[in-house]
This record gives C-alpha cells, sequence and structure tokens, in this order.
C-alpha cells in the first residue's frame, strides 16, 4: 500500500527526460477486463476469484476503511454484496485468497510503521452462498514472524493443502512465510522464513498449486510449487497502473488479473502461456521442463521476451506512475503521521 519516495522521484525523473510514451503500449496481451465502478472501493488492495459465482471477484480497501470485503461482478464492474465482519476492527487489510475448504481468508497485515505492530491477523469466513449485503462471524487468527515484525502485503492459501503463506516486504526485498500445517484460533499462529522474495505488493497460488505468483508496482515473478518451496521460473509482463496491488488467478488457471488502487480503478486480465501456466492446464513438455533449458536458467525464448518487454515496462511506469507515486507517499506519510500520534 505505501508507494515509497525514492521510487516516485526516479520515475518521475525518467518521465521527464522524455522515454516515448509509445513503447508503454508495445505489448498488446494484456487488456482491461473491467473496471470497479463503486465509489466505496478507493483503495482496492486485494483480489480473489469467486469459486461459487463465475466471474465474480472478492475485494476490500486496505487502512482506513472498515471491516468489508466487497463481491464484484466482472461483467459490468458493479458491486453484487458488501460483506461486513462481524466485530473485527480491521486495521490494514492488504490481501484476501480463497482456501480449499470454500473460507476466504483476509489478511489484516499491513505495518505502515515499518514492522511497529508486534500482532497481526487473519480472519477468515466461508464464501458467502448468496451475492446481498450481509454481515458475517469470522474466526480469528492471530500471527507472529519468527524473526520479529513485519510490514507486509502478500497473503496466499494453498488450494491443495490450505497452508498459509505470508510474504513480508521492505526496502531491500522481503522473506516468504509459511503458517503453520493448520491455523488455531487459540493462542499465536508463529509463521517461519522458507525463501527470499523481491519487494511484494500481492500474491498468489494457481488454482491447481502448482504456481505461484507474486507482484511489485512494476513487475511479476511467478514460481513453481514444489513440495512447499518456490522454484523460480521468471519474470511476468505487468500492465502500466497507478499504483498495482493485488493479483490472482482466473479460476481456470489460464491468466492473471491485476488490481489497482485508486477511483474506478481497473482490472487487467493478462494471459499466460507455455510454462507460465499451472501443470494442470500447460503443454506437457512445458509442464516437464518447469520451461528451462536444463541448466538452471531461462530458455532462449524467455530471456528474449524479458529483455524485449523491460524496456515497455520502465517507459509506461515512468510516464504514467511517476507523479501519481510521488502523491500517494506523501498521502502515506500523513496518514503515518496520524497513526503515531493516536
Amino acid at each position: 500500500m505505501r508507494a515509497y519516495l525514492p521510487v516516485a522521484c526516479a520515475c518521475a525523473a525518467l518521465a521527464l527526460v522524455g522515454v516515448p510514451a509509445a513503447s508503454a503500449v508495445a505489448d498488446s496481451g494484456p487488456s482491461v477486463a473491467f473496471t470497479i465502478g463503486d465509489s466505496r472501493i478507493a483503495e482496492s488492495s486485494g483480489l480473489a476469484a469467486s469459486r461459487l459465482h463465475p466471474g465474480v471477484y472478492w475485494t476490500h480497501n486496505d487502512s482506513g476503511d472498515g471491516p468489508y470485503v466487497f463481491a464484484i461482478d466482472s461483467r459490468t464492474g458493479k458491486t453484487l454484496a458488501k460483506v461486513t465482519m462481524r466485530g473485527i476492527h480491521a486495521r490494514d487489510c492488504e490481501a484476501i485468497s480463497l482456501g480449499p475448504d470454500g473460507d476466504l481468508y483476509v489478511g489484516d497485515i499491513g505495518d505502515n510503521l515499518n514492522g511497529a505492530w508486534p500482532e497481526v491477523w487473519i480472519y477468515r469466513f466461508p464464501e458467502p452462498r448468496q451475492l446481498h449485503d450481509q454481515t458475517v462471524d469470522v474466526t480469528r487468527f492471530t500471527v507472529r514472524y519468527q524473526n520479529g515484525p513485519r510490514d507486509a502485503e502478500a497473503l496466499m492459501v494453498h488450494p491443495r493443502t490450505g497452508r498459509v503463506y505470508i510474504a513480508s516486504k521492505n526496502d531491500n526485498g522481503g522473506h516468504l512465510y509459511a503458517g503453520p500445517t493448520t491455523l488455531s484460533a487459540k493462542g499465536v499462529n508463529v509463521f517461519r522464513p522458507i525463501a527470499d522474495v523481491p519487494w511484494v505488493t500481492d500474491g498468489a497460488f494457481s488454482p491447481d498449486g502448482s504456481r505461484l505468483v507474486l507482484r511489485g508496482y512494476f513487475w511479476a515473478t511467478d514460481y513453481r510449487w514444489v513440495n512447499g518451496s518456490p522454484q523460480k521460473i521468471g519474470s511476468l509482463d505487468v500492465p502500466v497502473q497507478p499504483q498495482g496491488e493485488s493479483v490472482t488467478y482466473t479460476t481456470d488457471g489460464r491468466a492473471l488479473m491485476y488490481g489497482s488502487e485508486g477511483h474506478e480503478s481497473k482490472v487487467w486480465r493478462a494471459p499466460l502461456s507455455g510454462a507460465d501456466l499451472p501443470d494442470n492446464v500447460a503443454p506437457a513438455s512445458d509442464a516437464k521442463s518447469g520451461g528451462h533449458n536444463g541448466k538452471g536458467g531461462a530458455t532462449e525464448s524467455t530471456t528474449k521476451d524479458t529483455k524485449t518487454t523491460k524496456g515497455s515496462k520502465v517507459a509506461g511506469v515512468a510516464l504514467v506512475v511517476g507523479i501519481g507515486l510521488l502523491g500517494i507517499w506523501v498521502r502515506n506519510a500523513a496518514r503515518r503521521r496520524r497513526r503515531q500520534n493516536d
């Protein structure tokens, strides 16, 4: 949710030197799937595809909003339901994920004070079978990190095992944390680091559990999930967004959906191909090789695609995001000051 001033200044500087705007749309792969039309959703920070309701996506605001989750119709962009979590004082909800039990998991895991809160929380409730405004009872889980407080925005529930993972962030990158095999509503759930990951704003498992994707503002990386740990495949093309906060797979696993903060924010659909596809829909050769050349590196085509798209990503971000991120940083700095005064 929080943008850094150095990033904003760097982007603004690139824009001022005249990077061509045409390169921002050089790749026509990703396209806008729908626009969130609800004025109450100004800081969409998580995204999860419904299993019960085809074409519906769950989202929520981050800090400053109440304990609310919204069901959005991807065909119209309209809100079909506002779900209120009973008895919850939401502090900074940053992520949402759907577990194999059919429950939604909401991660109240953000920390604008750079790791000042010793505990964060996860809220769980069954995905509503009927879409209308309602209040639901939730199970609340207390979370601590083994190596001390962390700021985080990504929470992922594995669709086969039900294990919950959190990706933390800081200026130099973060860690992927694994929760206990089963969360307990009594006592504290200790999350332990299992891998280093980049600075991320969200993440998601593929529906079959064979892939993990982590995204930041300007990039995304996908991983093959093997025996409870990530193995990097490569970089993914990310659409240019004002403040890219969320990502999830479509229910068929063939595309990624990217969300952003902002009023009337657009959710983009980016088709997947080759080794980036989950195992249950990937071509047999890619599923076996993992999209690698057998020497531990990416295939030649993947490397070329990465180089080709890198310039367009930087240019698009510089032109569209630079000044916007500066404003976001100022807004969030003021928010942190208010929290410290409270």
